[in-house]
């Protein structure tokens, strides 16, 4: 266990996925066009965020890597959320899967959307059944 004194100076203030892809060029204007904002590209990385939520884009994506990599967000409002991406028309545009919503049985509401390179976003909302 770590004490208390040390664990005050051990805090995490972020953690980012390195979030590979196929075509880099096509894959920055995917999260662009998604809203996200690109604060750097530098050496094969590039530095995106949407609010306090960010992740670094790497031009690099062994074979399979990309079809076995996912990410999650949880949001607020995952209606919002599923009515932005539509707005947006990347799954048309980059010719990406992007699902319907849907209530898990652990207790999320959420929905998927594939980036170019084949990256599975999970974005969902905790839900009640209630709801």
């Amino acid at each position: 266990m770590v004490s208390r004194q040390i664990s005050n100076r051990l805090q995490i203030s972020e953690i980012k996925a390195f979030v590979p892809a196929k075509d880099f060029a096509l894959s920055k204007a995917f999260y662009r066009a998604l809203g996200f904002t690109m604060a750097s590209d530098a050496e094969g990385i590039a530095y995106f965020h949407f609010d306090d939520v960010s992740f670094l884009l790497q031009d690099f994506c062994p074979a399979g890597f990309a079809e076995n990599f996912m990410m999650h967000i949880l949001v607020k409002d995952v209606h919002a959320w599923h009515e932005h991406v539509q707005g947006t028309g990347v799954a048309q545009t980059f010719n990406v899967r992007l699902t319907d919503l849907v209530v898990q049985p652990w207790g999320m509401k959420d929905f998927c959307l594939d980036d170019p390179s084949g990256v599975l976003w999970r974005i969902g909302q905790n839900w009640r059944s209630s709801d």
